[in-house]
């Protein structure tokens, strides 16, 4: 397969943007419209490159999520759902605060599987090297249950995808920094899907789950890889952690594709945990994927969205830092030589007068104004600690 001659596609829905639970929810798919307008006001998101998805089957869904569980969906999907099914929404997991039931459920979260679908398929058919849904990413969605701000496992959907049609062996590497207990769970059991999950430890953050003696079961023991890091971990101790792991095991593991979530939550203005990272990580995880997918399948590396909740000053830069990796945009060589270098005045101009909190003016972080964090280099030694055990479980 000649990549060379090919470019990354950028799938992209408006429907997506009805993913909402309601207007004080966390989730706020207004992430996606800024991240996008950011690249286009960046000259870095041609409409060439952008394409809109489909919607997953019935068939496609079943790989993954159990047949009473999309029977749930669809009927708490309507506008008054009838009594029955209020009352069984409990068993389903779509009652809670994170995860309640919406109207057109159904519909809207099919197009986000179908993208990550979408995307897998232009992947391996060899139409696209590479290839990026953003409203993907729904990593907590469980066989029968809803979780998390996730309805249906679109990350499952698409490694259940190239393995039915391609008969692929599949890497997936989750770099939110809540677990991906969900695609984890689906493929557990699988010896041709490995998981990658690095995130804050369960201890202190939701689902808590991740620990590193998850390991898989069965002819899939050693498949399954978890790396749970310390609050307030920074970013030289993220990223030595990331990087030696997923060296060791990409070489061990030798996929077919890698399809990688990239919530953007472990920054440090992020609301819901408690990871102190900058931009930089955001950054160079996807330069280590991108180098990585080329070394071992030929390019191949299909990569979804995620978590991400301030949506002002992190998940467009770091969503729009993923695709300009993805598609090697001439401005990387600019961020090089000028690592201050300032977002488009424009975006600034477009979205300030929207934003609670002053917009960060800037592609990536000025850390060194930071406050130091107490205690790093006890955070940097447990890390490590846990690093080299999942290095021994490796070997």
């Amino acid at each position: 397969m000649n990549t060379k001659s090919m470019y990354p596609v950028f799938i992209y829905d408006d429907q997506e943007i009805q993913y909402k639970f309601n207007d004080t929810h966390p989730f706020n798919q207004d992430r996606l419209i800024m991240t996008v307008d950011l690249l286009r006001k960046s000259g870095a998101l041609a409409d060439s490159a952008m394409m809109t998805s489909r919607s997953a089957t019935d068939e496609e869904l079943l790989r993954v999520h159990s047949a009473a569980y999309i029977e749930a969906v669809k009927a708490l999907s309507a506008l008054a759902p009838e009594e029955r099914w209020v009352r069984e929404a409990a068993r389903f997991g779509l009652d809670t605060d994170d995860t309640p039931f919406f109207p057109g459920m159904h519909d809207i979260t099919a197009k986000v599987a179908g993208g990550s679908i979408t995307a897998t398929e232009l992947v391996m058919s060899g139409k696209a090297p590479h290839a990026l849904h953003l409203g993907g990413g729904l990593h907590h969605a469980l066989q029968s249950k809803g979780a998390g701000f996730c309805v249906y496992n679109d990350a499952s959907a698409a490694i259940a995808y190239a393995k039915a049609a391609y008969g692929a062996k599949v890497l997936y590497i989750d770099t939110d920094v809540h677990h991906g207990d969900g695609v984890q769970w689906s493929f557990y059991a699988d010896p041709r899907v490995g998981t990658f999950s690095i995130h804050e430890t369960g201890k202190y953050l939701f689902p808590g789950t991740g620990a590193v003696n998850e390991r898989g079961e069965g002819d899939a023991f050693g498949t399954s890889v978890n790396l749970p890091v310390e609050p307030y971990t920074e970013d030289d101790s993220w990223l030595e952690c990331f990087g030696e792991v997923l060296t060791e095991l990409i070489a061990r593991f030798q996929p077919d594709v890698i399809i990688s979530q990239h919530g953007c939550d472990a920054h440090a203005f992020d609301p819901l945990a408690h990871v102190h990272c900058s931009m930089r990580v955001y950054k160079a995880m996807p330069e280590l994927i991108h180098s990585l997918a080329h070394q071992w399948c030929e390019g191949r590396w299909v990569a979804l969205g995620g978590g991400g909740y301030d949506i002002w000053r992190v998940v467009p830069r770091a969503w729009s830092l993923l695709w300009l990796v993805m598609s090697e945009q001439a401005i990387l060589g600019q961020l090089a030589a000028e690592p201050q270098l300032r977002l488009p005045q424009a975006w600034l101009d477009a979205w300030q007068s929207k934003s609670p909190v002053p917009l960060v003016e800037t592609w990536m972080d000025p850390v060194e104004a930071w406050a130091p964090i107490p205690r790093r280099d006890v955070i940097t030694e447990k890390n490590r600690h846990t690093k080299e055990l999942a290095m021994l479980y490796l070997k």
